[in-house]
Order: C-alpha cells, then structure tokens, then sequence
C-alpha cells in the first residue's frame, strides 16, 4: 500500500516538495486553493521570474540570507543553484544568467517556469486538487490528514505545509500555515514585510516621486546605536512615501524594530567620486557657469528634479551667483550629494513585500529534513519559515531547496 501525502500549497515550495515526493513513489495530493498553481512566481521579476541565482557555494548562498541563513544549510548543500538551472531546463526552459548572477527565463517570461512546474507535477504523478485547506488532523502527536473548507477529509500518513507568508494575498498567500503551525504547537515569529519598499516623513520625497536613480550607492544607518547596519551598490526609486528599488528591497531585510528618526539612508549620489574630486568637479562647472544663479548651474551634476531638494538641504539661497559662492558653501554642497540623508519611518504594506519575514520557528523544524519537532509527520517548506534573503533569486532557492528537501525526507522518516 503507498504511503499517503498531503501537501498544502501550489507555490514554488509545494510543487516541487509535491513533485519529488511523487517521484519517490508516494501517492501525493496537491491542496491548492487557487485555479492554478504558482500564482506569485507569476509576478515574482515584474513577470520575468528572478528564479535563482547563480552563485556556487552554499557559504555564498547563506551571506545573503540574513535571517537564520545556517538553518538552511542542509537544504542548500541537496539542492544549489547549480541544480535549480538544470531542473528547469531539463523541463525545458532556456535560462540566461544576468547582472549579479541573476537566473531568468530566456523568454523573460514566468509562464515558463509555471509551465514547468506543471510538467513536473504531471511527470510525477501528482494529484492537484482546487480547494483551501482549513485544519491539520493530528491524533496522539502525528498528522493523520486535512480538513478542507467544504468538510471533506484528505486522509494522509504526512503532510508538507507550504502555504507561503503574508505577502501578495491574493495570490493566496493570507497567513494560513502559520495558523496550522500553531495549531500543531509551534511558535510563530511575527510576521513582518520584507524585501520591502521603505517609508518616510521626509516631505521632498513626494517632490522626487518618480525619480530613478542608477549607480548610486546607499548606507542604512542606525542612528541609536550610530552603526552602519548595511551597504550597497545599485538602483533605487523615490516614491511619493519614501523609497523603493532593488538596493532599498535588500536595505529593508536589516530594519528590525522602528522607533521615530532611529534609522535613515543615507545616499551616495556620486560614488565614483571622493569628496575632494567631486569638489574639484564642482569647481569645474562654477567657473564654467559663474554668472549664473547657483539654482541654474547644476543641471549637468544632477537631476533635475533635485536640484532643489539638494538647494534646500545645503541651504545655499537659490538666486545666489555661483561666483558669489564660498568655499564653506561649497563644501556644504558636495556633502549632501555625497550624503544626501532620508529619514525612515517605516515599512511599507505587508501586502506589497515581496517576502515575508517571520514565520515558523527555525527552533522547532529539523534543518536536515524540514520535519516538525513537535508532530510526526508534519513537514514544512518555503515561505512559511522564519527565512528569508535578498533580493536577487534567492527567495525562490528557499523554497526550491526546503521543498526538495521536504519532499525527498518523508521517504526516510522512521514511521514510512
């Protein structure tokens, strides 16, 4: 007789913990309360799909998971990057390696990687059915099945929950797992938005709404503790509420506990240049404009929706001759572009993270096959645990890794 499994999630988790647990020869059912399957992986790269990245070495992969990176170290080591590539193409999706190692489609499309993901799941012989699960069954300490919505009961002998976190909700995931989790006896970190556009009281950020910037680097500074928390290199976006960007994504996975005025950014404009060359170049283009307004002398150094943010902050008067400036003046002005300060008041909308950050405690899962300490048969996978990495594919290799992992445990659990 095979033994019996469910698994609770159609995401990037679910089917590849369903698929593999399949393939080992299980009877597996799919528990997907939408009409297909992999709704977030949709949006996930504004529709391209950012599904991994290509770095080689689990300690490479582990650096850029800030939150319990170690936990996951088993997971990485069965299932790397390397293996993420050739599962995919060996269902025949053509992959192309960008900018910071980042895997996509060669397409650009993400239908591509859902196509596959459905491939895999048919290959297996998986069974998917369209319904919400709404309780785990646990008799004398073991998951015995799930309850659905309309009252049915999915009998099973193991259960994967991959429910994903809070993030995107309608594209399913509403916090369902952790409420299974508790039920089941584990501790739930509080969910809070990661990988997240950032807030702030700042008022010149709705005056710079709309404005990109590319080859700027950034400092998130804890102002308590007067700490640099974290650096980068990259692009960024200025919001009528504060900032967004890839830099400011990975920025918001090191702000923990908010407090007003306690953390801000500071924004390099011109990275490439010390303060005495970017001085230098200043003086530059004053000799160059000297008869002009100060206001109508910076367009070829800044954007110009700046300009008078910049103007303001060094408190230069706007109608002053450039060669009325002093050197104090001009010291004060290449400052602020080389430290151009945005207080931070908060996270954006949970709803609008790309991840979620909290979950599952990492304490009461075993690293080495993503089983349940608390309840036999009880397995977890993906965004439902207390992990989550950077921007750049790494959140997806999570969830492929916990839920390959996931998947290929359940054979060697003592109870099958």
């Amino acid at each position: 007789m095979q033994n019996k499994v469910v698994v609770i999630g159609g995401g990037a988790a679910g089917a590849i913990a369903a698929g593999t647990a399949a393939f080992r020869g299980l009877d597996v059912t799919l528990l997907e309360r939408n009409d297909r399957i992999a709704r977030k992986i949709m949006i996930t790269g504004k529709g391209r799909c950012n599904l991994t990245n290509n770095v080689q070495s689990v300690y490479e992969i582990i650096d850029n998971i800030p939150r319990n990176g170690r936990f996951l170290y088993s997971a990485f080591s069965q299932f790397m990057p390397y293996d993420t590539i050739d599962f995919f193409e060996s269902l025949g999706v053509k992959l192309k390696v960008e900018r910071g190692n980042r895997v996509f489609p060669l397409s650009d499309k993400s239908v591509d990687v859902v196509d596959a993901l459905n491939l895999f799941l048919k290959k297996s012989g998986v069974k998917t059915k369209t319904s919400r699960a709404c309780e785990l069954i646990i008799d004398e300490g073991q998951v015995t099945g799930v309850k659905m919505a309309n009252g049915d009961i999915v009998f099973a002998d193991a259960v994967i929950v991959a429910t994903g976190g809070l993030s995107y909700p309608k594209t399913g995931s509403t916090g369902d797992g952790y409420y299974f989790a508790k039920c089941a006896g584990h501790t739930i970190v509080p969910p809070k938005p990661s990988l997240v556009a950032l807030k702030s009281s700042d008022t010149f950020c709705a005056q710079l709404q709309g404005l990109s910037l590319k080859n700027i680097s950034i400092k998130v500074l804890d102002n308590e503790r007067k700490e640099v928390l974290y650096s980068d290199f990259g692009e960024m976006i200025f919001t009528h509420v504060g900032l967004s960007g890839p830099v400011i994504l990975s920025a918001s996975s090191h702000i923990r506990d908010f407090n007003s005025g306690k953390f801000c950014v500071s924004i390099d404009l011109k990275p490439a240049l010390s303060l005495e060359q970017l001085d230098s170049r200043v003086q530059r283009d004053f000799l160059k404009y000297s008869n002009k307004d100060f206001s109508n002398s910076l367009f070829e150094l800044l954007p110009r929706k700046m300009i008078p943010v910049i103007i303001k902050k060094c408190g230069i008067p706007t109608d002053l001759k450039v060669n009325q400036i002093t050197k104090e003046m001009r010291k004060a002005f290449t400052y602020a572009i080389k430290n151009f300060i945005v207080t931070i008041s908060g996270f954006g909308d949970i709803n609008e993270a790309i991840v979620t950050s909290g979950g599952v405690s990492t304490d009461e899962i075993d690293p080495k096959t993503m089983r349940s300490k608390k309840v036999e048969g009880l397995y977890f996978a993906g965004e439902v645990i207390d992990v989550d990495g950077y921007t750049g594919g790494f959140n997806l290799q999570i969830a492929f890794s916990t839920g390959r992992l996931a998947g290929n445990s359940i054979l060697e659990d003592h109870r099958l």
